[in-house]
Formats: structure tokens, sequence, C-alpha cells
């Protein structure tokens, strides 16, 4: 399965029905991104999702690459441990899987990482005039288009601040084992491939080996140095 790049940004594009939405943490899993969709309960969870007006599936879904960093931050109420972000201006190309979805469904999507009710079609005007749209003060509440895939706008959220702004923060292991295999479910990247991206990334750097990455996918309990 070919690696999808996603192509440069094109300013004033109009508004259309479907976008790309490129996802870097775990809903790069078609399971979980299939309870923000149609709705429900994830298995060990305990989080009910209202699910999206539009119910049906992606109609497709391909591992791309976007310029950019995968950085650690803050601390996670549901995982511990750093949550994932996106730096769209840090040097290094970043790893995701993008769904092919209405801007509906992105809207309801993006709604329920705030932990809010969906209902309401965001305004894109802004994310596809400038390539970037502060909707909020949220973690998840900055739109970016990093550019296009088949001539569709390819859009992600991310946090308002940038990488340098915040301290990094080592992320937990099931995190990690969790994103390392949403990018395997992807296609293209093997273990031994995804470890030593995700090992490189930084507030992973320093604290999670390629090593110790690895053996989490393996289903070692025990981790090596």
């Amino acid at each position: 399965m070919d690696v999808r790049r996603a192509g440069g940004f094109v300013a004033g594009a109009g508004v259309p029905g479907r976008v790309w939405y490129a996802s870097y943490g775990s809903n790069m899993h078609l399971e979980r991104l299939g309870a923000y969709i149609g709705g429900g309960v994830l298995a060990g969870g305990g989080r009910v999702y209202p699910g999206c007006r539009d119910r049906r599936p992606p109609e497709r879904s391909v591992p791309v690459e976007l310029d950019g960093r995968l950085y650690f931050a803050t601390e996670s109420q549901v995982w511990t441990g750093g949550r994932g972000f996106y730096d769209p201006a840090a040097p290094g190309r970043m790893r995701a899987r993008a769904h092919l979805v209405t801007v509906g469904q992105l809207s309801d999507i993006a709604a329920q990482e705030m932990y809010r009710e969906p209902g309401a079609d965001l305004d894109l005007r802004g994310v596809l005039g400038t390539g970037r749209a502060e909707l909020g003060p949220g973690r998840y509440e900055t739109l970016i288009c990093p550019g296009t895939i088949e001539g569709v706008p390819v859009l992600t959220f991310t946090a308002p601040w940038t990488m340098a702004d915040v301290e990094p923060v080592a992320p937990a292991a099931a995190y990690l084992r969790y994103l390392a295999g949403g990018l395997l479910d992807a296609g293209p990247w093997d273990a031994a491939d995804v470890a030593a991206y995700l090992a490189q990334c930084p507030g992973a750097a320093g604290a999670w080996s390629a090593a110790r990455i690895a053996a989490l996918l393996d289903g070692r309990t025990g981790l090596v140095p």
C-alpha cells in the first residue's frame, strides 16, 4: 500500500462536500473511529459516544505523511502520560491515516473530541483560506489544512500552541501501543519502522527506545532498556 503525501496547500479553495480527516492519534483505528461515527461504547471503555448525524463509514482510509511533527505533551486523563499533538511548522514528517468523510462527519467528530454534542457543521472557510483556524482554546480545537489528496482538502485537529511552547511529556505504554497499532493497521509500515518512528518523537524521545516500543507491539510484558 502506497503512502500518500498531502499536496501543497491551496489558499482560497471553496468548501467541498467531502474532506480527508487525517488522524494521527487513536482515531487511526477504524474501530475507535467507528464509535465516533456510529455512536456507542468501545470495548473496555466507559464513555458513551453520541455518534455522527451521518453514520456511514468513511468512503476510504489511506496512510498519509504530512509536513510537520508529532509530539507528546500535557497529561491525558484517559491514558495518563503525554497526549499526541501535531505541529505543522516543525521540521520533519508526521505519519497519519486519512479518512474520506463528509464535512458534517468531520464536524461531529471534532465536537466529540472536545466532549461536546455534535450537530452543527464547522465553518471551514477560514482554514481553507489560510491553512489554519482556531475554533476555540481547547486542546484539539485548532484546525489545520496541510494540503490536499486527489484535490480534496486534508484537515486535522491540534492544539493552538506549538511544540516549542510546552514541555514534552512521555506517553504511557498503553497509549504508545495504541498509536503504534493504528499505524500498523494503516498498512505500509512494519513494526520495527513504527517503533523507530515513535521513539524519535519529542516526548517519547529519551523516555522510550525503539526496542521498548517494539516490545510493546510484540505483546511482551517485560520492557527492555
